[in-house]
């Protein structure tokens, strides 16, 4: 193909993710070695020209996409100088692109500290090279589609390539509706996949000349350092775990803080983001600029606590309160945004407090992380409590006891005595816990306990999930504690599939970078070192944080009940969103999809809508699935890459 029609098909992909790269856009393209690399650029290091991607190195040899940001590129920078290394710009895209040289791929990526996902291309090789940070933070999906290797951030930049179609892939179906993402490595495509975080993946020449896909190499292993953690404890005493603590978060706040354009962060007035606002404040010369929402929902309304942690701190706070006709606004877009079917409800909020935050700044830091390396979740108590008592019963009376329970609760929720709420309360308690009695270990009980639905075969037409990052339990025998071991699991998969999957998304969709300071690599490896008296005590998690919290904030204005972030759905799809889900949850528009039980689907359908039973997060997760494929349809209907013979596409931002 000529490179005319090369850098068509290129520029129409990256034309998907704009929205990621709003300052700028780079192609770099080699039509004999059958390689074009695409990027979109949100300026946030030297804003110049001289930061412009695809980079290609002094030498001529290495070309380089990134998406993200190298905190430490100042002091590898100085060391590559001391080196003989000459720099042409000041951006951190051209420090990460000498360290490659200088070091090598995996040398190099041990010594970054960043969130990440990059291509290196080496022309004297021909060797394709991906990689991701050690959290997950940055989104990289790759895999093969009419011969050729395409990676990108987000799906939708495959919508654009010749002939794409995307064959759905019925076990992620499973995969959403248990837990509300589609964990790594999978994704919603058959033959896609997402790199796993901490890893990279070289794709040699004959790799791609015979459409063959090594496995990736792990650089740093969430596994190892817990493992390592407990094999290396920390000794000292809680005043010297609280300084060592104080010590990274402020080097990893300093270091995040580095930007060419304005920086903020997000307040909810809850431990993680206070503490974060507090030390950004403490080595700030002027306010820092803080945001929260406020809703009209009081029983998740949090931005009156965020106000008075903004009040004591002095930053600069802006808050601004949503009512729920403003939330639901946000519903159509979400398709488009998250771009695979994806169903936290919390996605609502925060859209909105994105939005509100890029309005004046272009990087916001937030709180993320201290629940899963810190101890935070309340599942981990009701979890043991749960598994207790399981075990309390004899194995062989597991299953029929638990038949018996589900049937009688569900006989006492159909009459009038459940007209109480009480008894309501009491009758669904019981129903959960008849779901849960057969589990036959402490990893399966973990699993049900934060499964959203736990029968899929009732939902969907091919019931079973693929293996993922939530299934991998045979991770767990290195680590001797039940709390250690959920917290590598949701450190693991629910973390960087969910939680930073939200953000990114969130974030991104109107061009904010976000950071977060809690999952700076150094940080991860100290916390998986630390008693697990310095996590939860008295029943509290996150102990550790909380006193490192007080030093700048009083216990009374961060000292409550935890809340999630998550809107009403329930009475939004019994009213405003009424006609919007019946229209997708028509029993043309299921058995269209050809995944669903349509009849059952539509049972308890009407069995949300009259009040009998909750079914609101597994229906929303069928509901982001059907929307999804309707702006599917919608993108592949648009502007398409022509032919080409192009083995290698990539598009980034």
């Amino acid at each position: 193909m000529s490179a005319e029609q090369a850098t068509h098909s290129v520029q129409v992909m990256t034309s998907t993710l704009s929205h990621r790269g709003p300052d700028d856009a780079g192609l770099w393209l080699d039509p004999k070695a059958g390689i074009a690399l695409g990027h979109r650029r949100l300026s946030i290091l030297d804003l110049s020209p001289a930061g412009h991607q695809p980079m290609t190195s002094q030498d001529g040899r290495f070309v380089l996409v990134l998406n993200g940001e190298i905190y430490n590129f100042r002091e590898l920078r100085a060391e590559l100088q001391n080196s003989g290394h000459a720099f042409r710009s000041t951006s951190d895209t051209e420090v990460m692109l000498a360290a490659f040289s200088a070091y090598g791929v995996e040398e190099a990526l041990r010594r970054l500290v960043g969130m990440f996902a990059f291509a290196l291309w080496d022309c004297q090789t021909r060797t394709l090279v991906l990689g991701r940070d050690r959290l997950g933070e940055k989104p990289l999906y790759y895999g093969w589609a009419n011969g050729a290797f395409l990676f990108a951030s987000e799906l939708k930049a495959f919508n654009g390539f010749p002939d794409w179609n995307g064959e759905i892939n019925p076990q992620a179906m499973a995969l959403l509706l248990a837990h509300k993402c589609i964990p790594a490595p999978l994704s919603i495509y058959r033959n896609i996949f997402k790199l796993m975080p901490g890893s990279f993946l070289t794709i040699s020449k004959s790799d791609l000349e015979s459409a063959r896909t090594p496995a990736p190499v792990a650089y740093w292993s969430l596994q190892s350092t817990f493992a390592r953690g407990q094999e290396n404890p920390f000794e000292g005493g809680s005043a010297d775990a609280l300084d060592k603590l104080d010590h990274l978060l402020r080097r990893s706040i300093a270091g995040q803080m580095v930007a060419d354009v304005p920086v903020g962060a997000f307040l909810s007035g809850g431990i993680d983001s206070s503490t974060v606002v507090a030390l950004m404040q403490s080595q700030s010369v002027r306010p820092v600029k803080t945001f929260s929402i406020g809703f009209e929902q009081e029983s998740f309304d949090e931005a009156r606590h965020a106000k008075a942690v903004a009040e004591h701190l002095v930053t600069d706070h802006t808050e601004v309160y949503v009512q729920n006709a403003e939330l639901c606004a946000i519903v159509p877009d979400l398709p488009r945004i998250y771009d695979e079917p994806f169903s936290d409800t919390s996605q609502i909020p925060t859209v909105l407090l994105c939005r509100i935050a890029r309005q004046q700044v272009v990087v916001s830091l937030s709180g993320d992380g201290g629940d899963e390396l810190f101890g935070g979740y309340n599942h981990y108590s009701k979890t043991l409590a749960v598994w207790n008592a399981i075990r309390m019963v004899p194995g062989w009376m597991r299953l029929p006891f638990g038949r018996i329970l589900a049937l009688s609760s569900d006989k006492f929720l159909n009459t009038r005595f459940a007209q109480s709420p009480h008894i309501a309360e009491i009758l669904n308690r019981s129903c959960n816990f008849s779901q849960l009695i057969g589990a036959p270990s402490l990893s399966a009980t973990h699993d049900l306990v934060r499964s959203q639905c736990r029968h899929p075969e009732e939902w969907l037409r091919t019931p079973f999930a693929a293996p993922s990052s939530f299934t991998d339990h045979f991770l767990w025998d290195d680590l001797a504690s039940p709390s250690r071991k959920m917290m590598f699991t949701d450190s693991r998969s629910f973390l960087p599939d969910d939680i930073l999957v939200k953000v990114d998304r969130a974030a991104m969709n109107v061009g904010l970078e976000t950071r977060i300071p809690l999952l700076d690599h150094r940080i991860v490896e100290f916390a998986a070192r630390l008693p697990l008296s310095y996590l939860r005590r008295d029943g509290q998690g996150k102990w550790l944080l909380h006193q490192l919290l007080y030093q700048h904030v009083p216990p009374r204005l961060v000292n409550r009940p935890k809340r999630g972030f998550e809107p009403p759905i329930a009475h939004w799809l019994a009213g405003p969103l009424r006609s919007w889900a019946e229209e997708l949850l028509s029993e043309h528009r299921l058995r269209t999809a050809g995944l669903f039980h349509e009849g059952n689907v539509r049972q308890k359908w009407i069995e949300q809508l009259t009040g009998k039973r909750n079914w609101a997060q597994p229906l929303w997760s069928i509901l982001m699935f059907q929307a999804w494929q309707d702006d599917r349809r919608t993108s592949l209907a648009g502007p398409r890459c022509h032919d080409s013979d192009l083995h290698v596409t990539s598009v980034t931002a």
